[in-house]
């Protein structure tokens, strides 16, 4: 059992022990209390609670309630399963990891001015660190998938027809916004409900953007490097690097430049269901890195190499196989911790069950939430957007959203 001893006030603030988590657990003993509105698309429950008991609900940014006398109001299947009870006269700070993914077997209850806790077995089970490994386990278990990789050209028509015609691409659907004064287009291997597709955005008006140093490429598997590298020749595209092995290894490569400067790395492989299958991108500090994108992502460390000789270490991250999905190449260059990041590069997509959980597991690991969860004015899908310790930008889509957002 923990007990939690109160402070002199009578307000009960439930706030995050960690920086990173923001939103607060907050019960005002005024008999009566309104509740103060929250977001509807993030309310999970609403009760009215009877004569002189006020309201409960559970929003984003805050649950506040209201008591009478020392009444306990109790609230189950929060979180998946914490059951929680508040008293009177209480102020104390419970970590607000503990309710994430935590089944509370017994109570929260009220003793004269303090607050306890218990749980099954042991208190220690409360800890924070119990309840990382509960998000962890979570997010490792979410149906994750790189849905696009994102980023700006200065003219569609030209790089539309680049791909299509020299990298083999299928122009998948265009879609024009002139109210907002760009157009998409998405081009791939295969359709966007199974495959990982780029997302070419051109603004009006602007030709010409700065790709920064910090992108590296994209990577597109093909079965004959040397016949690719001669009809991209043969359409006037330029190859940066000649066929040959990879630096401090054996696979086949070239590299080759599109009309606006992203350079594309071509990999000599076997059929693969999956041909665009990496985006590399450079960070400060490898380590960090491949920590974040395992706990906040839910990604896998599928394998990490250290070349010496070259000065450089490489680690590949993603939800599956290389040969058979999509993968992020994070590529850390011995004694180089920052890069510029341009306005060329925006971002990945990564489809998730639950944009709200996938926001706190974020903020939970060093990540910074741009957008909060929530749906997209006018389409209704549900996105959160989040930099890296890199300051790389990901979007997670959900998933039920995203599909009937192609239908």
């Amino acid at each position: 059992m923990v007990r939690i001893l109160p402070m002199a006030s009578s307000t009960l603030n439930l706030a995050s022990l960690r920086p990173s988590l923001s939103s607060t657990l907050k019960c005002s003993a005024k008999f009566g209390a309104s509740v103060t509105p929250c977001n509807p698309n993030r309310r999970l429950a609403l009760f009215h609670l009877g004569s002189g008991l006020g309201e409960f609900c559970l929003c984003s940014e805050a649950v506040k309630c209201a008591v009478n006398g020392r009444t306990v109001i109790g609230l189950e299947h929060l979180f998946n399963g914490v059951r929680i009870s508040i008293s009177e006269r209480c102020n104390s700070v419970i970590p607000q990891a503990q309710l994430f993914g935590v089944r509370a077997s017994k109570f929260l209850r009220t003793e004269k001015n303090s607050i306890e806790a218990g749980t099954t077995g042991n208190a220690a089970q409360a800890s924070t660190s119990v309840n990382h490994e509960n998000i962890l386990e979570w997010a490792k278990k979410d149906k994750r998938r790189m849905l696009h990789v994102v980023y700006r050209v200065g003219d569609l028509d030209r790089t539309i027809k680049f791909y299509t015609e020299c990298l083999g691409m299928k122009l998948l659907r265009k879609r024009d916004i002139p109210e907002e004064r760009y157009t998409n287009a998405f081009l791939g291997y295969g359709p966007e409900d199974s495959h990982f597709v780029v997302e070419l955005t051109y603004n009006y008006g602007v030709d010409k953007y700065d790709i920064g140093t910090g992108f590296g490429h994209f990577g597109i598997a093909v079965e004959d490097v040397a016949k690719t590298v001669d009809l991209i020749k043969a359409k006037g595209g330029k190859v940066t690097r000649e066929i040959g092995p990879v630096k401090g290894g054996n696979t086949v490569i070239a590299f080759i430049e599109d009309p606006d400067g992203y350079k594309f790395e071509l990999l000599e492989r076997g059929p693969t269901p999956e041909p665009l299958c990496q985006v590399m991108l450079r960070v400060g500090d490898l380590d960090r890195s491949i920590s974040f994108y395992e706990k906040a992502f839910g990604m896998e460390l599928l394998r990490k190499r250290d070349n010496p000789e070259y000065k450089y270490t490489i680690a590949m991250m993603g939800y599956g196989p290389e040969d058979k999905n999509a993968v992020l190449e994070l590529t850390y260059n011995y004694g180089v911790t920052e890069y510029t990041k341009g306005n060329a590069y925006a971002q990945i997509a990564i489809g998730t069950d639950d944009v709200y959980k996938t926001a706190e597991a974020i903020k939970l690991y060093g990540g910074k939430i741009t957008r909060e969860p929530g749906p997209l004015p006018g389409i209704n899908t549900k996105i959160t957007a989040c930099l890296d310790p890199d300051g790389w930008k990901a979007v997670f889509v959900d998933n039920i959203d995203f599909f009937k957002e192609l239908e």
